[in-house]
């Protein structure tokens, strides 16, 4: 039943894929990838890229998708965008926004002896793994990168509450992969964002943001794009 699940999630993300580079938009210099943090409240024009052009007055080409993963194996996962590395497209990008590996650890081990889970997506240096794998291709091919943390939800029963320690060490580990190059990869904590028990900041579903959370991420990657 949960293969048949994802498989069917990743048809209907076909229809919710970001924007393609096209003619219309070769211009665009930021770029923005990721999982359903990143794409929720899009169909109402709030998403995290809607915001990010809103705050800066620049166009974001949007690639996001829900579900995405690292490790996802599904035959139709690098055309839908649900394999985080096949969202990336090549171009003059200024900037790659992105946020990713909550659904490797939700889905992939259950948000429950996820050490390995962790070590794959970045080593505890934050030097090897999927996630600086993908960042130093970005970096090699001219983009300043800014990787976003995932928000937390203090004060609430959420079903992904077991996976805040793995996201904890997560964002550690970001934040050492940042130190290996300050001037070109910048991490974007989101873990104070969210006030003690204020519901607001979420869905009805208390894991992917509002349109109001959604606006408190891009205030805060809009904030890191802009002092550099």
């Amino acid at each position: 039943m949960l293969r048949a699940a994802l498989a069917l999630l990743a048809l209907l993300s076909l229809l919710s894929c970001g924007e393609m580079v096209t003619d219309q938009n070769k211009d665009a210099r930021i770029l923005l990838m990721g999982d359903s943090m990143m794409a929720a409240n899009r169909g109402l024009g709030h998403s995290v890229g809607n915001e990010i052009e809103r705050r800066l007055g620049a166009e974001v080409i949007d690639r996001s998708v829900i579900g995405a993963r690292y490790f996802y194996y599904l035959p139709v996962s690098g055309a839908a965008g649900l394999r985080l590395t096949a969202q990336y497209r090549k171009g003059d990008w200024d900037w790659v926004v992105l946020n990713g590996g909550g659904n490797d650890l939700l889905f992939g081990c259950g948000c429950a002896a996820c050490n390995r889970m962790v070590d794959r997506l970045i080593s505890a240096d934050g030097t090897t793994g999927a996630i600086p794998d993908l960042v130093r291709q970005l970096r090699r091919d001219g983009a300043r990168v800014v990787y976003s943390g995932y928000l937390r939800n203090p004060g609430l029963y959420t079903p992904v509450r077991a996976c805040r320690p793995y996201g904890d060490e997560l964002d550690r580990r970001l934040t050492r992969l940042a130190a290996t190059d300050p001037k070109g990869i910048f991490f974007a904590p989101m873990s104070d964002i969210v006030p003690r028990g204020d519901a607001s900041m979420f869905q009805f579903d208390l894991i992917h943001p509002s349109a109001k959370g959604s606006a408190a991420i891009a205030a805060r990657l809009a904030k890191v794009m802009q002092s550099r």
